[in-house]
């Protein structure tokens, strides 16, 4: 019997196993999902679901080539799994449900451990109800350390969240139908770390390395930074080897769910001074995110004190002999009821990949949308025939985009491409990681109404 066809046996399996059964550390801490609560705006917001009863996620910090021991414990009466975006980590810890593994239920334990090959920013969220979860605060960010500092006086984490607020600070259902099958149902309260316009002292004159995160379930924010020198010294984890002009106000950069950028910010040398994280939202006038502000006397450091980023160990993909897959994203002609087993559905089918819907998690007998030869390099052709912007991220694996009708690609090694209206785009890969690896929409009503698949590697 193949490994998948184990997993998708049913939910009897699951106590059978008793999930994660591994021997704990003694040294190790234990990520407990719960319930939480928070003030985000004016009143407590019940029904928040974090790693503490009263506080965001953590930053999680790990090293590359160093061993991560993470184990997860459901506290929550609902299904869960733990994904970690971006990290080309082995299959079985990668957190899909029915895919790498089976889901958590109240009270069971999975202990990840994987060592992380790759320097950068990445996140984590749950990937078995996922659009409940995420939506309800579930979402963190990791950050994974070179072997040697590149000589930044300090770091600020940014954690992009948009939450849906009724009048009493409640959550409202997290998404509609008629959002699921446009753009996402977008929120009313954009935050930076849960707050609502933070702001971080920093040393005048110093040097900050600044990680952005879009952990929305849909919101695309369109950002530039505003008061002092900086340049943009990472993308989606990977530091970026060429000259990348940095957004303005006329030309942001647009950063869609799932996606990260790292800036290195030379920060003002007054006392008070800020630097802006600046977001243009639609229908609202620019407004900052987070602030970092200048505090005591300027340490006069400048930019080209820092060490570059050493590149992350990925393989670069062989143009000459890569193989050609295609890839339609766009809505369905057909209805039903997707089967997500014990992790949610939103009870509709909108999207498809290749013109066929996701039949849902636990569906019997699904096949990957492309079988991949390990070692080999691919260019995958990535079609979109709607209207709708769409974040694909593909688990597991790094790509580097090659063309676009539309625009002009940087070739920024990344997990997640933002395709845009009627865009095809080629990018390309060594298929260097086995498993089955979840391919998919990171609008999160996207991924839940069939905009979702897998590619295996073998």
């Amino acid at each position: 019997m193949k490994r998948r066809e184990f997993l998708l046996g049913g939910g009897a399996a699951a106590g059978a196993l008793g999930l994660g059964g591994f021997g704990l550390a003694a040294s190790t801490q234990e990520l407990i999902i719960q319930p939480a609560s928070y003030t985000l705006r004016d009143q407590v917001t019940a029904g928040m679901v974090s790693l503490s009863p009263g506080a965001p996620p953590p930053v999680l910090y790990g090293r590359q080539g160093e061993v991560m021991r993470l184990p997860v414990r459901n506290a929550t009466s609902d299904y869960t799994a733990m994904h970690w975006h971006g990290m080309r980590i082995a299959n079985g810890m990668d957190g899909v449900p029915y895919l790498t593994q089976m889901p958590m239920g109240a009270g069971e334990l999975f202990e990840y451990e994987f060592t992380p090959p790759d320097a950068g920013t990445y996140w984590y969220h749950p990937h078995c109800m996922t659009m409940d979860q995420m939506a309800h605060g579930l979402t963190g960010v990791m950050v994974i350390a070179e072997p040697e500092d590149p000589g930044f006086d300090s770091e600020q984490v940014i954690n992009l969240r948009d939450f849906r607020l009724d009048e009493r600070d409640q959550f409202l259902p997290p998404y509609t139908k008629r959002g699921a099958a446009r753009a996402g149902t977008f929120g009313n309260f954009q935050t930076a770390n849960w707050l609502d316009g933070p702001v971080y002292d920093h040393s005048a004159g110093g040097l900050v390395r600044l990680r952005v995160v879009n952990t929305d379930t849909t919101r695309i924010y369109k950002l530039h930074l505003t008061g002092g020198e900086a340049r943009i010294i990472a993308w989606d984890g990977h530091p970026v080897e060429i000259n990348i002009p940095l957004p303005s106000a006329e030309e942001p950069l647009l950063v869609g769910p799932g996606q990260r950028v790292d800036f290195a910010v030379a920060m003002p040398a007054g006392e008070g001074q800020t630097v802006d994280l600046i977001a243009k939202l639609p229908g609202q006038p620019a407004r900052p995110m987070a602030q970092l502000r200048a505090v005591g006397a300027s340490v006069a450091r400048d930019l080209q004190e820092l060490r570059p980023l050493p590149v992350n160990p990925v393989a670069k993909p062989d143009l000459a002999r890569a193989e050609l897959r295609e890839f339609v994203f766009g809505w369905t002609p057909e209805g039903g009821q997707p089967n997500n087993g014990f992790c949610g559905s939103l009870g509709y089918n909108f999207w498809s990949i290749n013109r066929t819907p996701w039949p849902g998690d636990a569906a019997q007998g699904v096949g990957p949308l492309a079988t991949l030869e390990q070692g080999k390099s691919y260019v995958l052709r990535l079609r979109n025939e709607s209207p709708n912007l769409h974040p694909i991220h593909l688990h597991g694996l790094a790509f580097v985009p090659l063309k676009s009708n539309l625009r002009t690609l940087p070739p920024l090694m990344t997990d997640t491409m933002l395709l845009l209206k009627d865009e095809v785009a080629e990018i390309a890969l060594v298929a260097d990681n086995p498993g089955d690896w979840a391919f998919h929409c990171h609008v999160i009503e996207h991924q839940k109404t069939g905009l979702t698949g897998f590619i295996r590697v073998i």
